[in-house]
């Protein structure tokens, strides 16, 4: 109990150290707008908690009504914890949403989880527990994923992990029952966590086999939690949705593990990444930390028939380990600036695993485990050591973390001109619509869309577009019948300047009903009404 507590402490100091109080519990009317993907997932997340209740429970009938609503698990809302939201929305201040809260959670979470994977393999004592939750606290690959909040939900790894090493041992039904309940949280945290908690309960019956052990109902229950998954997908509308592709442009490059970028000790950036695709090379930054490579290091050196051992009884869990760096490495393998292997195009299906770099998590927390169980062999107080090691390395990545949550860039456009507009208003339709935003974007049309929709998301205006990561049609740009088509009541059209010279002549009455509604970049917002 006393290493759950250190463990907890840990999180919640960093939690409260990192995000600020405004970051962790917001609401309408901030003086600062939310800035990249975590505008996208407020967006999202606000819609869907001020609207009715309705199956599937994640989509937004107010959100996106040009294609009839919007299934918010595409635009990543975090269901899970948007849903548990709506319940309580009746308490909630105006504007509320939980994009900052899962921030916090996630950090206070990381090394509680840490010490019950830990303990899962069976180390109790207190030195390794806080050795181990300092350095889960600091992998770097976690804290560089601060600009999406979903996939910072690594916390679902370490417990995916610490429910494998109990279930080989000694299973049970409530046990099978809390994996899959494990798999299909974090599927509604995020697809792809989901993807990675299931290799891993699906390491249960391969280590079994391996062993000589029974595995004909290990494997049956593994049935049973992908069916479980596979149902919430169903019911939830996550089937037949479908993105940009694009396996291998953001894969793990083979260096990158052992590539200290935003370490203290090495001196070097986070950024740029290691990129060999010309894609960028974030999705694939897996930067081990030093703490974590000493401990392994050190381990293997002085205990290594133990390791070798421990290695044998969980061979199912290295060869699924294996195959999710496979998987990480993609069909063009990056070693360095260069493409070292080209295997040629990829089965279509991998085409759903576009940032598949992000596959290598689940075998950074196996190797953090493995050095943290070895080291303990050793002598416990090295895992402490190894663990603040790793925490001080991490820190330019800390205070990177820190100086964007704390950061409060300006709105771009009259945020108090346009929520007087909203407040009554019956409707936005918005253009361009996101659809119809192609690359290279000039005019910044598509961020500038989503500081329209965050400032409209406050009081959940009807909007008529949203940018989503996935989709169930391929989009359709239908910008010109709707700068046609005659106003509504209660409805504000709202022309972005980049297509004013385009769309504005063809509205109906726009001489009378159209006028400026304050700077934005690169021009003026006219509204019509």
């Amino acid at each position: 109990m006393l290493s759950y507590l250190a463990a907890l402490a840990l999180g919640i100091g960093l939690a409260l150290w990192v995000f600020p109080l405004d970051v962790l519990f917001p609401g309408a009317g901030q003086s600062w707008r939310p800035a990249g993907d975590a505008a996208q997932h407020m967006v999202a997340q606000r819609y869907l908690i001020a609207d009715a209740w309705r199956w599937p429970p994640t989509v937004a009938l107010n959100l996106n009504t040009q294609d009839g609503g919007l299934n918010t698990a595409f635009a990543d809302s975090i269901p899970l914890l948007a849903l548990l939201l709506k319940l309580m929305r009746g308490w909630l201040p105006e504007g509320f949403h939980g994009v900052g809260l899962f921030y916090g959670l996630a950090w206070v979470a990381q090394p509680v989880a840490a010490v019950f994977a830990l303990r899962s393999a069976g180390e109790t004592r207190l030195l390794p527990a806080l050795g181990i939750a300092l350095a889960a606290a600091s992998m770097p690959a976690w804290i560089g994923r601060f600009g999406h909040a979903a996939l910072c939900g690594h916390f679902l790894l370490l417990l995916g992990l610490g429910i494998y090493l109990r279930l080989v041992t000694r299973p049970g039904v409530a046990l099978w029952l809390a994996a899959g309940l494990l798999q299909v949280a974090a599927l509604l945290v995020h697809p792809y966590l989901a993807a990675m908690t299931l290799a891993l309960l699906g390491a249960v019956p391969a280590t079994r086999l391996l062993r000589g052990e029974a595995f004909i109902g290990p494997a049956l229950a593994v049935a049973a939690c992908l069916a479980a998954v596979a149902g919430v997908m169903a019911g939830f509308g996550y089937l037949g949705a479908q993105g940009d592709g694009g396996y291998g442009r953001f894969a793990l490059n083979l260096l990158s593990p052992f590539w200290p970028a935003g370490s203290l000790f090495s001196g070097w950036p986070w950024s740029p990444q290691l990129d060999a695709t010309g894609h960028g090379g974030w999705e694939g930054y897996n930067w081990l930390g030093f703490g974590l490579l000493a401990a392994l290091l050190v381990g293997l050196l002085l205990r290594p028939r133990f390791a070798w051992r421990r290695l044998g009884r969980h061979a199912g869990l290295a060869l699924v380990l294996l195959g999710l760096t496979a998987l990480a490495a993609s069909f063009q393998v990056g070693f360095g600036p260069r493409i070292a292997l080209d295997l040629g195009p990829p089965p279509a299906m991998l085409e759903q695993f576009r940032a598949s770099g992000r596959f290598f998590w689940p075998v950074a927390y196996a190797l953090l485990l493995a050095g943290m169980v070895l080291l303990a062999r050793v002598r416990p107080v090295l895992c402490l050591a190894a663990g603040l090691l790793q925490f001080a390395d991490a820190t330019p990545l800390r205070a990177a973390i820190a100086e964007w949550a704390q950061a409060r860039p300006g709105w771009s456009i009259d945020a108090p001109a346009l929520r007087a507009e909203f407040a009554t208003a019956g409707s936005l339709t918005l253009l361009p619509s996101w659809n119809c935003v192609l690359p290279p974007d000039a005019a910044g049309s598509h961020a500038l869309t989503l500081e329209v929709l965050a400032l409209a998301a406050e009081r959940a205006v009807p909007a008529s577009t949203m940018y989503v990561a996935r989709w169930r049609e391929p989009p359709r740009c239908q910008d010109p019948a709707q700068a046609a088509a005659p106003l509504a009541p209660g409805e504000l059209r709202l022309i972005l300047p980049a297509v004013q010279d385009t769309l504005l002549p063809l509205v109906s009455e726009g001489a009378t009903r159209c006028r400026p509604m304050g700077p934005a970049p690169n021009g003026q917002l006219i509204g019509c009404r």
